[in-house]
C-alpha cells in the first residue's frame, strides 16, 4: 500500500512541511515519486518515519539520524558504529529519565502539599519551617 504526503501527515500528526523537510534531508532513502513528482510513501517509508520520530523524541539530532540512515544503507560494515550510536543514545535517554524522575518527585511533593492545604483551608503550619520533608515521603516512585 502507498500513501501521499497528506495521508501520512493525517495518519501520524506530523506536519506535511516536516515530512518534506525530512525527505530533503535524505532521511527517506527509498521514497518514490509518481509521474507528477508527488511523494509516494510505502510501508517501508512509514516504518522509517517511526524510527526517525522515536530517535528524535529520544533527543537525537537530525544530522545523527541521517548518519544512522547512511550507515544502515552501507550495510554490515557499519554495524559496530550503529551499535555504539545506540549505546550513546541509551545513556542520554537514561539521564533524561533520571532528570524527569527528579522533577516528578518535586511535583508529587507539591501536589501533596496543596492537597493538605486545601483540606485544611490554609497552608499555614503545614510543616515545621525548620524541617523540610523529603519529597519521596509523598511520592510513590
Amino acid at each position: 500500500m502507498t500513501y501521499t504526503v497528506k495521508e501520512v501527515s493525517e495518519m501520524t500528526g506530523i506536519p506535511i512541511s516536516t515530512l518534506r523537510y525530512y525527505d530533503k534531508r535524505g532521511l527517506f532513502p527509498f521514497l518514490k515519486r509518481n509521474n507528477l513528482n508527488t511523494r509516494i510513501f510505502s510501508e517501508t517509508d512509514i516504518a522509517t518515519l517511526q524510527i526517525i520520530e522515536c530517535l528524535k523524541n529520544a533527543g537525537m539530532k537530525l544530522e545523527d539520524i541521517k548518519k544512522f540512515s547512511d550507515w544502515a544503507m552501507q550495510g554490515d560494515s557499519t554495524l559496530q558504529q550503529r551499535l555504539e550510536m545506540f549505546y550513546e543514545q541509551e545513556k542520554i535517554v537514561e539521564n533524561q529519565i533520571a532528570e524527569l524522575k527528579k522533577s516528578l518527585e518535586i511535583i508529587c511533593y507539591k501536589i501533596n502539599y496543596y492537597e493538605k492545604a486545601v483540606e485544611f483551608g490554609t497552608e499555614k503550619n503545614l510543616f515545621d519551617k525548620n524541617k523540610m520533608p523529603h519529597f519521596a515521603e509523598f511520592c510513590h516512585l
